[in-house]
């Protein structure tokens, strides 16, 4: 009887203890640290990996309960550990630098990143950077000028040859070329986040990824005070500005209409002894996820190309100069503010839109140009920030068509008004009442429209209320 009693034993203690699930296992690999705005499915995507699995190596059951500081186990990462970092690609970051940098091995990059070339090596996109246990990011910058040998950079800049020959895996220090982008811990070098030519102290390209509509803001601290920028973004030419701590800034707004994908993006440099440099890079220009909106039946007057192509040249003729003076001091108001609520709209920025004319055939596809507020006839309209009136008349497709300058190529038109308050060459201030709300020109109803240009391109005007500019 004693033989048979542990057998018995066995099988009953299998019995009880509950079976281990695939979701009890202690999960394997690296860690992500969930950010605002993740979710589950964004998660998987960006790191090309399956949702089930993603969900089953960190015992997730329910996709939606998700926490951003949450860690995340991603499986599938052979070879990685410790926490993997996400970063955005900013200008002049570059392969080189970023891995020199991040000190995280070429091949390791590709492979996490599923990157074949560097011409994917976008400003915007989000790369993997894996931040092993004992990396150090290195942010001392060290560059050697033509004629210039890695052993005197390396002097120049309070560090020593055989520490950059390390750090940026070269074979000695014949290995560096002129302009070379390399780093080293520590020291008195250049402070920089890219591999940038020796006239920039660092540029940065603000609220990455930029999006359809979206106002690009490009900030650049050069070397010398004495340095004049130019540029292009899309095929926009930039104008830069002074700030303060040597750094200048130029503002520039990406077509509701771009199609998403990659475009050119220039920093050009003119130094005090003549000389010049240049930085380019593909910058990624992201959908603005724009919706359609309902079929509208206008006066057809206000959809005849007679009428609207010379009254859009005109609109264009002057919004397109670039006043040096910046009227505008912190954040936009919104100009409807006296009588509605901010976030009472009746139509959106970049709503793609067709107008057809009452009783005709005669169509127009495009998208709308500006934010719409709700509102009777009457309602006072506000400036938004201060600037000076360019424009107080009345327009076919606009109506009663109030535009200010704020200065720095930013303008605001206010559409369909009914009575104007002010006149060309008025100075206003932020909240001075500068018309009343009608319903004149392209409309189906009483409602002011504002419209905002950043350096001859419409934008978003919410994004102008959302954040401060510049």
């Amino acid at each position: 009887m004693t033989k048979n009693i542990f057998p018995f034993l066995l099988i009953l203690t299998l019995l009880i203890l509950p079976a281990r699930s695939a979701h009890a296992q202690t999960p394997t690999g690296p860690v992500y640290i969930v950010q605002p705005g993740d979710s589950l499915s964004s998660i998987a995507v960006f790191f090309n990996i399956d949702l089930t699995d993603l969900m089953t190596a960190n015992g997730i059951t329910d996709p939606n309960q998700l926490d951003a500081g949450q860690q995340l186990v991603i499986p599938g990462l052979e070879g990685v550990s410790g926490v993997i970092n996400t970063q955005r690609i900013n200008f002049g970051d570059s392969f080189r630098s970023l891995t020199r940098r991040t000190q995280v091995p070429l091949d390791m990059f590709k492979r996490l990143n599923h990157i074949v070339s560097p011409s994917e090596f976008y400003v915007g996109v989000n790369m993997i950077v894996p931040a092993e246990n004992g990396n150090q990011i290195l942010t001392n910058r060290v560059t050697t000028k033509t004629g210039e040998s890695l052993l005197e950079a390396a002097v120049r800049q309070n560090t020593d040859v055989w520490t950059v020959a390390h750090y940026n895996s070269l074979q000695g220090s014949w290995d560096a070329l002129p302009g070379d982008i390399l780093f080293s811990p520590g020291g008195n070098g250049e402070q920089t986040m890219g591999g940038l030519p020796s006239a920039f102290a660092g540029v940065e390209i603000r609220d990455l990824p930029v999006k359809q509509g979206g106002t690009g803001v490009i900030k650049v601290k050069t070397t010398s005070p004495d340095i004049a920028l130019g540029g292009i973004l899309v095929d926009h030419p930039l104008h830069f500005f002074p700030m303060e701590d040597g750094i200048q800034i130029a503002l520039q707004g990406v077509h509701a209409l771009l199609p998403p994908g990659v475009y050119p993006l220039r920093v050009d440099v003119a130094l005090p002894d003549g000389s010049k440099q240049s930085y380019e890079q593909n910058i990624l220009i992201v959908t603005g996820n724009y919706p359609d909106d309902p079929l509208l039946y206008v006066d057809p007057i206000t959809i005849d190309p007679a009428e609207t192509e010379p009254e859009l040249e005109k609109l264009i003729s002057i919004t397109s100069p670039v006043t040096p003076e910046k009227f505008w001091a912190g954040d936009f108001y919104s100009p409807a503010s006296q009588y509605a609520e901010s976030t009472y709209f009746t139509s959106r920025f970049g709503n793609r839109r067709t107008y057809i004319g009452t009783n005709t055939e005669l169509s127009v596809n495009g998208f709308h140009t500006g934010l719409d507020f709700g509102g009777g006839t009457g309602l006072p309209i506000t400036a938004p920030a201060g600037g000076k009136v360019i424009v107080a008349e009345n327009w076919t497709v606009r109506g009663g068509t109030t535009i200010i300058d704020h200065g720095w190529g930013v303008y605001s038109g206010f559409w369909h008004q009914s009575k104007f308050y002010v006149q060309p060459g008025d100075v206003v201030e932020q909240g001075q009442v500068i018309g009343e709300v009608g319903g004149t020109g392209r409309v189906t109803g009483p409602h002011l429209h504002w419209e905002l240009w950043v350096n001859g391109v419409q934008v978003d005007p919410l994004d102008w209320l959302t954040y401060t500019y510049p």
